[in-house]
Order: C-alpha cells, then structure tokens, then sequence
C-alpha cells in the first residue's frame, strides 16, 4: 500500500466511490476529503447532510447500492408514519440513518461545529480516514429555475428530481464563511490534491468559492489532479451534464477542464473520450486516459493507482 498522503475535493456519490478505491490503494490514514455542505439543508426538523453521509457510508461499507444514498437494509416505517399524519414525505430519510442525523441535530443544538459532529460520526463507523466538511459555517446552495423560481437545491434535486431547467445557481452565505478546521493545512500538505468526479457546479463550485480555498488549490496547482465527471458528454449520475449546458459551460471533458484549469495541472477522463485529449492539453493541462467508471472498488482503486503513478512519478 503507497504511503503518500492525498487530499479529495469532494461531493456526493461519484467521490464516495473514487475515496472508496483510493483507502485501497493508498492508506487510508494518509487519506482526507473535504466534503461539500452546501447541499446541507433542515429537514423534518432535522440537520441532514447528504454529501457527507454518502461518503461516511460508503466508507464504512454501509452504503444503499439500491438507493445509491443512505444505509443498506434500510425500512422506512418513520416516513410512513410521517405519511400518515399529512406530514410532507418528498425527502426520504430511512430508520437506520434517522440515528445519524438524530445525533448531528443534536450536537449542533448543544453548539458543537460540524467538524466535530462529522469527527464522532466518522469515529462511530470506525473510519480511518478524515472527513472535513468544507466549512463549519452555514452555506446554501440556492437554484433559479424556469419553472418554480429559486427553490432550495435538495427541492430541485429531490422533489422535482433534478428535471427542470436551471437559470442560475447561487451559494447563499459563501462570502462570509471561512474554510473548516484543517482544510486549508490538508490542501496544502498533502501530497497529492485530487477533485473529485463530482458535480463541478453544485458539488465542487461551492468548496472551491468559500474565501481562501481555491486560491490554496491553485498555488500547488502542479500537483493537482482532476477527474471529469462526464463520460461521453454526459454525467454518470446526476444533472451535472445539463446544469452545465444550461449555465453555458460545454458538457464534455472539454467544458471541466476549462472549469478546473487555474487550480488542476492535470485532468483525468475516460477512455470514451480519448479524441479530446489533445484538446484538454491545448487548454494547458496534462492529461491522463483511462478508465473512470467506477464500477466497483477494484477499478476505483486501480483509477486511484492511475492517477498516483501518473502525477507524483512522472
């Protein structure tokens, strides 16, 4: 197992898979993801954090591959009964990770940050690598759509399934929040910084505008690496592709890597893609072809690997 140390910019699913191939190939205490809040919202009165509890779950092999969120052998007997009442179910939380998000509304009420709420959670499910919500302060992905105004992202991606156009995104509180505890130590002193393959506007735009965080990518931009969440020009998971062409970014590798290229020396697409590669290395960036669908954890760590040996040994 490498002993490097490598820090992941990181989002929902498609981060969870990349960091659950990279705890094999490197180990998993040299590891460190900072995870998006942005998606973070109070739901039937509780503090629910999507991103970072797909990543915890995933790392803790505890993930719904049914639901792809959430804990496996979930029932829902709390929603039905919410259901019942009237109450609103459009946002699903299941019994087993109502446990999760019971103790994080607690100890924030107690006044505890969420870096240390995410630090017991992550020590509950015995994880050797450290998760730091990118910030400890309250940040909100706000969407303006064509058809319902601006609404809260989890309504536009949950209640109405991520299926209408998208006029503009906003992150309410960004500028007055500060990176969390050990975030900006983490991006400077690791070895290597990967982004993840995560949704580059709503999953990655929010941890790189808090103040102070893109500016720590960018100065060790030579060491920096990041993986295209489109395949094909089209997302895997998600509405990354769609955001993009309605925001008026290209929906292809093309398009990430003229949003990544200040802070990435390097992008990572597949090997769909490999006709674009001359042009990824035109816009300044080197450029690495493999294979990035993440079909299990073998081929995520075989994708980790990748990367490793293409960035730090070359």
């Amino acid at each position: 197992m490498t002993d490097i140390s490598c820090t992941v910019i990181a989002g929902g699913v498609g981060a969870a898979r990349f960091l659950r191939g990279l705890v094999r190939a490197i180990d998993p205490a040299g590891v460190t993801a900072i995870v998006n809040v942005a998606d973070d919202v109070v739901m039937h009165g509780l503090n629910v954090s999507p991103d970072l509890d797909t990543v915890t779950y995933t790392l803790a092999g505890v993930d719904n591959t049914e639901t792809g969120w959430g804990v496996e052998d979930e029932t829902w007997q709390a929603m039905q009964t919410l259901g019942r009442y009237g109450g609103d179910v459009w946002f699903n939380l299941g019994d087993r990770d109502l446990g999760t998000n019971l103790f994080r509304t607690g100890q924030l009420a107690e006044g505890a940050p969420l870096s240390a709420v995410t630090r017991d959670i992550t020590a509950g499910w015995g994880i050797d690598a450290t998760l730091l919500p990118a910030t400890d302060d309250r940040i909100e992905t706000r969407v303006t759509t064509a058809d319902h105004g601006e609404i809260g992202f989890q309504e536009y991606f949950v209640r109405h399934r991520h299926a209408v156009p998208v006029t503009a995104v906003r992150f309410v509180g960004i500028e007055a929040a500060a990176p969390g505890p050990g975030v900006l130590e983490a991006i400077s002193d690791a070895d290597l910084v990967v982004i993840a393959p995560s949704n580059p506007v709503v999953s990655i735009g929010p941890v790189v505008s808090i103040p102070g965080i893109r500016e720590a990518i960018e100065s060790r931009r030579d060491t920096v690496v990041g993986i295209s969440p489109i395949v094909g020009g089209k997302a895997l998971k998600g509405p990354a592709d769609r955001l993009m062409r309605e925001l008026g970014m290209e929906p292809t590798v093309v398009g990430v890597a003229e949003a990544y290229r200040s802070m990435a020396g390097t992008l990572v697409i597949d090997e769909v893609d490999a006709a674009m590669a001359g042009t990824v290395e035109a816009s300044g960036m080197d450029c690495i072809v493999t294979d990035t669908i993440m079909r299990d954890a073998e081929i995520a760590a075989a994708l980790a690997t990748t990367i490793i040996d293409g960035v730090l040994d070359r």
